[in-house]
């Protein structure tokens, strides 16, 4: 299904960079959060993990938040489609354990955008899935 663009590229960077990754990275639950529909879909493909609805998408980040004492996504490069809502970054993941361990991942992420949110996104993780 697409939906009709509200979006310009920059503002499609701005949402999935500056205000979704950066609210990640600063383990802000409210921030990311504010970046999702309410029955927005959210999936890594790579391990067929599905999450459903913001409540769902909530206790990911809760769980995931508190695995790690440091997030950092960096390295992004996007290809968008402001004429459908759509975008992908392709970015490098460091995540920092409450123990010193550093876990690299490289994903890609490709989302879809109705009236300035996420109604779904589809994650391709390198490694073991941390979003569960």
């Amino acid at each position: 299904m697409q939906y009709e663009p509200g979006l310009s590229r920059e503002q499609l960077i701005d949402l999935a960079l500056h205000r979704y990754f950066a609210a990640v990275d600063r383990k802000d639950l409210g921030g990311a959060l504010g970046c999702f529909h309410d029955e927005a879909l959210f999936t890594v493909q790579t391990s067929h993990t599905r999450h459903a609805g913001r409540q769902a998408i909530a206790r990911m980040f809760e769980d995931f938040f508190a695995a790690y004492a440091t997030i950092v996504h960096r390295g992004f490069t996007c290809t968008v489609d402001a004429a459908h809502g759509r975008i992908a970054a392709s970015f490098e993941a460091v995540l920092t354990g409450h123990d010193g361990s550093v876990t690299t991942l490289n994903n890609t992420n490709f989302w879809r955008v109705r009236d300035g949110r996420f109604q779904e996104v589809h994650v391709y993780m390198s490694g073991a899935n941390v979003l569960v």
